[in-house]
C-alpha cells in the first residue's frame, strides 16, 4: 500500500499492473507520425501553473530539454478531457490522457487508454494504479475545499453552515459529471450523508446558495481569492498550489455534524492513449513523469504528493501538507461501484438541484 500521511487510511486496492509491450501498430500511428518529435497530453486542470510555475512547467520543461520532444498540451475537467478523446477515437488526437478518477476508469472502460507500465510504476502503491495496467497515477492528491481567509477567517465546519443565507451566492461547486472535484463533491456528500437519497436531499437544500455550474474548477479559486466566493470546492495540490499567489485562500474538509472532517485521495492519473498517434514519446513522457527526479518535485514545485512510494520529501511544502490533512479522516470510494453507476448518480444531481 501506499505509505499515506500518519494520520491517513489508506485507500482502497486496484492491484497489480500489467506490462504489455505496445508496438507501433498497437500505437495506431504511422512511423512518420511515430517520428515526429512531438507528444500530445490531454489533463485535467491543476498541476500547470497560473504563472508558469507548476510542476507540469517545470517537467515539460525538463523533458523537452532531455529528450527534444515538445509537449503539446491541452487543459479542461476530467470528463470534458475523456469525452473529447471518445469523440476522437477514430482519429485520435491524443497521447497521454491524465484525469482525476472516477474518469481515469472510465477512459479505461470506454477502451481510450491501452496497457503500459511506465518505469517507477513498480513503486507506486497497488491502490493507485489499475489492475490492467492501462494507468498509473503519477501525482497524489486529496479533495477538499477553499474558504477566503480575510471575509471568512474561520473555516465553516460542516456541510450544515453552508446552508445559511450568508453564503447565498458566494458558494459555488464545479459541475459533476464534467470536472473531477465536482464529481467528487457528489462522492464525498453521499458518503458524509450515509447514501444517494440524503445526499440528494442536502445538495437539493444547497443549490439555494449555489451560483451555478462550472466546467472547470481551477476557475473557482481566483474568485474565492477576490472575495467574489466565500466557500468554493477544489482539491489539496492544486488549491495548495495557487495559495502562493492567492493570499486569501485557505483549505478545508467539511464535516457531517459533529462529525469528523473527512476526505478521500483524488490522485491524477495518467495513461497512454489507445492508437496514440506518437505512442513511443507517450511512454517516453509516462517514464519521465514517474522518475525518482520528476516525483522529488510534486511538493516541493506543484503542492502535491508523489506518487512513488520510495520518494519521501521532506522540503516545506511536504511538511505543510502533511499539517494541512491533521485529524482528517481519510475513507475509501468504491471505485467500481461509481465507475457502474456514475451516470445515475449525475443523473440523481440534476434532478434533484433542477440542473
Amino acid at each position: 500500500m501506499r505509505t499515506p500521511p500518519t494520520h491517513a487510511k489508506p485507500v482502497a486496492a486496484l492491484t497489480g499492473a500489467l506490462v504489455l509491450a505496445a508496438s507501433l501498430t498497437a500505437c495506431g500511428g504511422s512511423s512518420a507520425a511515430s517520428d515526429e518529435k512531438v507528444v500530445t497530453v490531454y489533463s485535467a486542470d491543476g498541476l500547470k501553473g497560473e504563472a508558469g510555475d507548476g510542476w507540469y512547467d517545470k517537467v515539460f520543461e525538463d523533458f523537452e530539454k532531455q529528450t527534444g520532444i515538445k509537449v503539446k498540451y491541452v487543459e479542461g475537467g476530467s470528463g470534458e478531457m475523456v469525452q473529447r478523446a471518445l469523440r476522437e477515437k477514430s482519429n485520435t488526437q491524443a497521447d497521454v490522457l491524465v484525469t482525476l478518477p472516477p474518469f481515469i476508469q472510465q477512459a479505461g472502460s470506454k477502451g481510450l487508454l491501452q496497457a503500459y507500465a511506465p518505469q517507477g510504476s513498480d513503486r507506486v502503491d497497488g491502490a493507485d494504479k489499475a489492475a490492467d495496467g492501462t494507468w498509473t497515477s503519477i501525482v497524489n492528491n486529496y479533495f477538499g475545499f477553499v474558504h477566503n481567509k480575510k471575509e471568512l477567517p474561520t473555516a465553516p465546519r460542516n456541510w450544515e453552515e453552508l446552508l445559511d443565507a450568508k453564503y447565498k451566492d458566494r458558494l459555488q461547486y464545479s459541475t459533476p459529471g464534467v470536472a473531477g472535484d465536482g464529481t467528487a463533491v457528489l462522492i464525498k456528500a453521499m458518503h458524509d450523508f450515509g447514501g444517494q437519497a440524503p445526499a440528494m436531499e442536502y445538495l437539493k437544500k444547497l443549490q439555494a446558495n449555489n451560483v451555478g455550474p462550472s466546467s472547470s474548477t481551477s476557475k473557482l479559486a481566483p474568485k474565492v481569492d477576490k472575495g467574489e466566493l466565500l466557500v468554493a470546492n477544489g482539491d489539496v495540490q492544486m488549491n495548495f498550489a495557487q495559495s502562493k499567489s492567492m493570499p486569501n485562500l485557505g483549505i478545508w474538509f467539511p464535516a457531517k455534524g459533529d462529525g469528523k472532517p473527512t476526505t478521500f485521495a483524488l490522485p491524477y492519473a495518467a495513461g497512454l492513449v489507445n492508437k496514440a498517434p506518437h505512442g513511443e514519446n507517450g511512454r517516453k513522457l509516462l517514464d519521465f513523469l514517474l522518475s525518482e527526479g520528476a516525483q522529488r518535485e510534486v511538493s516541493a514545485v506543484g503542492g502535491g504528493f508523489p506518487a512513488r512510494k520510495d520518494v519521501k520529501p521532506t522540503d516545506a511544502n511536504a511538511l505543510a501538507l502533511a499539517e494541512l490533512l491533521e485529524g482528517v479522516e481519510v475513507f475509501e470510494p468504491d471505485w467500481a461501484d461509481i465507475d457502474r453507476n456514475l451516470t445515475a448518480y449525475v443523473d440523481a444531481w440534476k434532478s434533484a438541484t433542477g440542473s
